[in-house]
Order: structure tokens, then sequence, then C-alpha cells
């Protein structure tokens, strides 16, 4: 059975709401230790401590490296109230029941460009973690928080309960505490694997360790007999699908999440009011419009058949014409927009199953990592941010681009990035014509995207092609050419550029290389 909390230890360097905290505790009759510059404010706040170099009989030392590494503190923590009294009442140590402790700023340190190698060293905590894990272990009597966002819910129990905590918040305050460790070991271990020998830094550490919140779990995976759960990144850098708000509609799937990030990802990499409809993690539709509701249209209509229970994404707030479009127009699965009007959540409402989801606006893309599992291993690498100007171009054939040629290429190669290899992507006024993607052989993606804007009675001629990787061979450009496209953009880089290039003068096509990749797999 829980027992009322008697003796407290607060430590934190983090001291949000401490004061508050500790004055409640104190009000209580719960008898306070701390230590260092906790202990200063709280005595200058006012509230009654005891200093712990002084409840202990040694003083802190070594520039304050020894604290609370001691029998009193810890057997005072770990001991087991009716298994360990004898032993505790024979060293005079008494017990402590709560435990509020957060550790020194090792991340925010290291994150600095001029943080070295000392400076670090000195900010990892040893004394903290130490209290954290004895209190999460020994749950079952002792509270530990390491959360300020945890001090009220503590506080309530303890007022609405003599001083007690139940259980069941011990336990999930226990598991927060081996959380909070864990991800501060992981950190440490993390920069210093990053440190070669001659003080160089790689971005790949010995071992990689990050952690990721459960945000939800799943009916199912991506098909209806694997298991499927949800997890965030802790401190997410920038706005994303595990940022977003969910405003209305069915739960999430396993497949509406990756799909949504697809699209929102793409959407993001244009300034000007874009749309982007994504299938099976694929755009099959992206436009750019004076609205966003131009940019619906517009997306929808290159390829209606494969938006059907499509992703919706915008890179404008979700406005009430575009929102009556939708709905009136086509079965969607997920919309996600930075913002939406109260007038266009209403209109999304009339369709209860229509998952719509906002997001914070974003800024610059965030540089970060990319992770794909393999059996067995894990791939990271840098995330593809790069992205060329027209300036980095090079006009390798006869004929240069008209300046129209050039914005939609420039669109299209936009567009292409974000196409499962091999992606061949045509556009004409900013506005995709046709998309073929995943496909094992380049000619076929490009003979595909020629049928798709034919099925759907869009005019290829005059359009323009994107191609994620170079043309291996001159049969891509020649399918090109015969669909009618009159401009191409592409890495180069293939043995057999110059016979690609010839191909494209035969057909007066004009082509840009860019000396950049974007592989998707």
């Amino acid at each position: 059975m829980s027992k009322p909390i008697k003796r407290a230890l607060i430590s934190v360097s983090d001291k949000t709401g401490i004061v508050e905290f500790a004055q409640s505790l104190s009000g209580m009759g719960v008898e306070i230790l701390s230590t260092g510059g906790t202990f200063k404010l709280l005595q200058e706040s006012g509230v009654s401590a005891t200093e712990v170099s002084d409840y202990t009989g040694f003083p802190e030392m070594m520039d304050g490296r020894v604290k609370t590494l001691h029998p009193k503190v810890h057997g005072g923590i770990l001991g087991r109230r009716g298994t360990d009294d004898d032993a505790m009442q024979t060293h005079g140590i008494t017990p402590i029941d709560l435990v509020a402790v957060n550790l020194y700023p090792f991340e925010q340190t290291v994150a600095n460009p001029d943080c070295d190698l000392p400076t670090a060293i000195e900010n990892i905590d040893i004394g903290g973690p130490t209290m954290v894990r004895s209190s999460a272990k020994n749950h079952k009597w002792v509270t530990i928080v390491v959360n300020a966002s945890d001090y009220g819910r503590v506080l309530e129990e303890m007022k609405a309960g003599g001083n007690v905590v139940s259980d069941q918040t011990r336990f999930e305050l226990a598991l927060a505490a081996f959380e909070h460790t864990a991800k501060y070991d992981g950190a440490i271990a993390n920069y210093l694997g990053s440190l070669k020998a001659d003080g160089e830094k790689t971005p790949f550490p010995r071992t990689f360790n990050t952690q990721f919140e459960k945000v939800q779990e799943m009916r199912y995976g991506e098909n209806p007999h694997q298991q499927a759960a949800f997890y965030k990144e802790a401190n997410p850098a920038e706005p994303s699908v595990s940022t977003a708000v969910q405003l209305q509609g069915k739960e999430l799937s396993y497949n509406n999440v990756a799909d949504t990030d697809a699209a929102l990802e793409c959407v993001k990499s244009f300034k000007e009011p874009a749309c982007v409809i994504v299938k099976h993690a694929n755009p099959c539709g992206v436009a750019v419009g004076a609205n966003i509701n131009e940019a619906y249209q517009r997306a929808f209509q290159t390829d209606p058949t494969s938006a059907f229970g499509g992703i919706i994404a915008f890179n404008r707030p979700l406005d009430e014409t575009t929102a009556r479009n939708i709905v009136d127009k086509q079965f969607v699965e997920v919309i996600i927009a930075p913002g939406a009007s109260e007038a266009a959540v209403a209109i999304v409402g009339e369709k209860k199953n229509v998952r719509l989801l906002t997001c914070d606006m974003w800024g610059e893309r965030v540089a970060g990592f990319d992770y794909k599992r393999v059996n067995g291993g894990l791939l990271v690498q840098d995330r593809d941010n790069g992205m060329i100007t027209q300036q980095d171009l090079k006009v390798v054939t006869k004929r240069a681009p008209t300046a129209e040629e050039m914005q939609d290429l420039m669109f299209c190669w936009q567009v292409a990035k974000f196409v499962k290899s091999n992606a061949i992507v045509y556009a004409k006024g900013l506005q995709t014509i046709g998309i073929g993607a995943g496909q094992m052989s380049r000619v076929y993606s490009a003979k595909i995207a020629g049928i798709k804007a034919e099925d759907e009675g869009l005019t290829v001629p005059g359009s323009v092609m994107a191609s994620d990787a170079f043309f291996p061979f001159r049969d891509g450009i020649d399918a090109a050419a015969a669909a009618g496209i009159r401009a191409v953009i592409q890495p180069g880089g293939s043995i057999r550029d110059e016979e690609v290039i010839a191909a494209a003068d035969e057909a007066d096509i004009a082509m840009v290389f860019t000396g950049m990749r974007h592989f998707r797999h």
C-alpha cells in the first residue's frame, strides 16, 4: 500500500516551475532536501530546505562533481520499506519518498558549434542519472519526477489522498524516468561516438541512438495481418505529419501516415500556392496556381482516376471554396494543410470519415537524417534537401529552353524528386501532365507518363519532361520525342550522354543537365 510522502529531494537544472512545486510540497508538511543552485533558489524564494551536504555530513566537492553520491542519499532512495528498515536505522538513513531531478543540459551544450570536448565532458551529469535510476527502480515506494509538466499531476494526487501518490502514477513516472536517462545516455554516446582521433567529427556515430515516442497504435499495418504503431521523434525539427493535429475523421491508418508524409514533404518544396495529390506514396497530380483552389483543380486533372481515395496536401491554409470542391468532386482519405478556416472545417465535416489534418507553417528545410530499415540493419543518410537553381543548369543541346519551358522544367524537377525511381514527369504550365513512377526501366516510365496523359485527355505535345536520373540510352529521349516533349531536364552523367544529346538535337528538343540525381526508393 502507498505511504504518504514525508521527505523529498529536489535537484534540477531546468528550474521551470520548481519553486511553486517546492512551496506546495512544503505547505503539505514535506521535508525538502536540495543541492547547489536549486537549494539557493529555494532559499531565496523563502522555501524551507536542507542542503544535502548538511544532511549527509559530507561537503560538495570537486567543483560540484560529487554532491549526492552518498549512502544516506541512495540508501534513502533505494531502501525497501519493511525489508531494509533495520539496515537503514543502523546507519542513520531516513527514507526519501519523492525525488525531483532533471539533468545537466548536455544536448543543448553540444549543439553549440563552439562546444569543445572538455566543456561537453563537464556537462555529463553523473549524480542526477544515478538518483533518477535509483528512484525509478524503487518506484514501489518512491515517486520520481523528471518532467516539470508532471508537477501538477503529483500535487493533485497528494492533495486528494493525504500526501499519497498512486501505484499507477509512480509506475508511469518511473517509466518516464528511464526514458529520460536512456535519451540522455544516447545523446552522450552519439556525441562521443562521432569524434575522431584528429578532433574532426563524423555525422555518423559509432552507435546510432535516437528516441521515438509512440503516438498511437494502429488497427493494422501496411496489410491487415500486420500489427503497427506510429512513433514520432522526441523533438521534431520542423512541422510534419508527426506534428500535425487531426481535426476530424477516422483514426489515421499506417498507409495514411506514410502517404500523408509523402504528400506534405512534396508540397513543402513549392513557394507558390500548390497542391499535391498522392496515392501509394507517389504523387499522381501536382500543380501550382494563383490560389490553392486553382492548384487543386489542376492537380486533380492530371489523374482523376488515381486521385480517388488519395491524400491531398496544400502549402496554404485550406479555405472554404477549396474544401467544397474537394468534398463535391472526389473521395479522399486525408487532407493536410498549414491551417484551415472554420468554414472549411465545417465543409469537410460533412464527410465524417475524411481525415483533416493541420500543421504549423514551415520555414526553410531543416537538415536531418533519413532511415531505411533492412533485415538486421539500418541505412542512415542525410535528408535529400538538395535542389538546384536555374543558374546551376547546363544547356547541352543546340536549342536552349524558352523562358516558359525553363519555368516548367524547374517545376517538373521539383516533382520528380518525390516520385519513386525510375521517375519520369511530364509537365506543362506548372501542372503535371503525366507521371511514370517506379519502373525498372526508365524508358517504360517515360512511356507510362505519356499513356497516363493521353488517357486523361491531356495534351502532351509542347510539354517538358524531368528524369530523376540520367538516361542510360537514347530510347527515353526517343519516346519523349514521339510523345511531343519539347524540353528535358535530367542529371546527366551517363557514358552515353553524347548519344542522348544527339537524340535530343535530332528532335529539336532542348535539354539541360542538373548535375544532381534524385533517386527515391
